[in-house]
């Protein structure tokens, strides 16, 4: 992998672990449920880094054959 996605992956995954642990503190201290809205963003942030990772497996193969 190269460095440029590895930083792209670092920083995805710091801002994912980020709000998580967010949404994890309110539900300890507030004992609230994350807003729907904030749940959708993590979750199109797993989605992208997915597809990041993905980009780079299916280049993997196609230079494989």
């Amino acid at each position: 992998m190269s460095a440029t996605k590895r930083e792209e992956v670092s920083s995805h995954l710091r801002y994912i672990r980020l709000e998580l642990r967010e949404m994890h503190q309110m539900l300890i201290r507030e004992d609230l449920l994350p807003d729907p809205n904030e749940a959708m963003e993590v979750y199109a942030q797993l989605d992208a880094l997915l597809d990041l990772l993905s980009d780079k497996r299916v280049k993997k193969i196609k230079n494989q054959f």
